[in-house]
């Protein structure tokens, strides 16, 4: 069986590239560190590391460990923190929320800020990523909540639907010929370079709103979040399909879609889990506030 202990002394060696930069970080002989490294690579069958006569390289094998190892040792560090800080006197803790660059982002953060008033020992992790990112980091306990835009797949969570509205429309560049329009049809970007979302439920969702032309878009760019598609529009790589997160940067201008193209949000936890103290006492903090009007418009829960 691979121990945590091993594990750190792999992850360390996999990020310095260089295995006596690691052994003076994780302050253990060279010799050792390296004897730790083959026997695990004798234990997994698998050779992890491709040894220059300085640096090292991950092998293919090597870069799926890492990848699998970053997630169980920051599950590990997160389940001793929640375990030890359970047992305190105050409510204490920390509550890790992953969320895309949307407008709920707003809501979440009042939550967080009014409890903290009532219990300062608590804090938060903010992580920013994809839906599916952050859906993937939900499954794996690295979360406790997570703030997804839809359509997502929410049957495994229970969850609130909020009530903020992400408008779609489209980011250029204020010398754009569209930047004065009150609205964006589909023919004004035929023949135009688009950047369009990663995630492919999205962009079907978009190809829809195009409707019969939807043949004729000219695809130049994907990108995973709005601050990298502001750069590329910047530089003139196109125009942006994305979001209206309210504030899109100097030299940019947002037109919203016509036909009105808008997503919701969801926020959500892990189904059936046994939460710290600190995230069970948040989650109905929240949804408390949620219920009372402040973030949701219907009464559509997923219990």
């Amino acid at each position: 069986m691979m121990e945590l202990r091993v594990l750190r002394y792999f992850l360390a060696v996999a990020e310095e590239g260089n295995i006596t930069w690691a052994a003076e970080l994780l302050q253990i002989s060279q010799p050792t560190l390296s004897r730790q490294l083959r026997q695990l690579e004798e234990e997994l069958g698998v050779t992890l590391f491709v040894r220059g006569r300085r640096n090292v390289t991950l092998t293919g094998e090597g870069e799926l460990l890492r990848d699998r190892a970053r997630a169980i040792v920051e599950l590990a560090d997160k389940t001793e923190r929640d375990v030890a800080l359970s047992a305190g006197r105050h409510l204490a803790g920390e509550i890790s929320v992953s969320c895309g660059d949307v407008r709920s982002v707003a809501f979440l953060t009042s939550c967080m800020a009014q409890f903290r008033l009532l219990h300062p020992h608590v804090r938060f992790v903010m992580i920013s990523a994809t839906a599916d990112v952050i859906q993937e980091r939900l499954e794996q306990g690295l979360s406790d909540l997570a703030l997804m835009t839809e359509p997502v797949e929410v049957d495994r969570f229970d969850f609130e639907r909020l009530d903020t509205p992400d408008v779609w429309g489209a980011m250029m560049r204020d010398d754009d010929p569209l930047a004065d329009r009150n609205g964006i049809v589909p023919s004004d970007l035929v023949g135009r370079p688009l950047l369009l979302p990663l995630r492919p439920q999205v962009r079907s969702e978009l190809f829809n709103w195009f409707g019969s032309l939807r043949d004729e878009v000219q695809t130049a760019c994907i990108f995973n979040l709005p601050l990298n598609a502001a750069m590329a529009v910047r530089q003139g790589v196109g125009v942006a399909l994305t979001y209206d997160v309210g504030q899109v940067g100097e030299g940019l201008r947002f037109v919203p879609l016509a036909p009105h193209l808008e997503a919701r949000s969801v926020v959500a936890w892990k189904r059936g889990r046994r939460h710290a103290p600190a995230v069970e006492t948040f989650i109905a903090f929240m949804r408390q506030r949620i219920e009372s009007g402040e973030g949701c418009t219907d009464a559509q829960h997923g219990e």
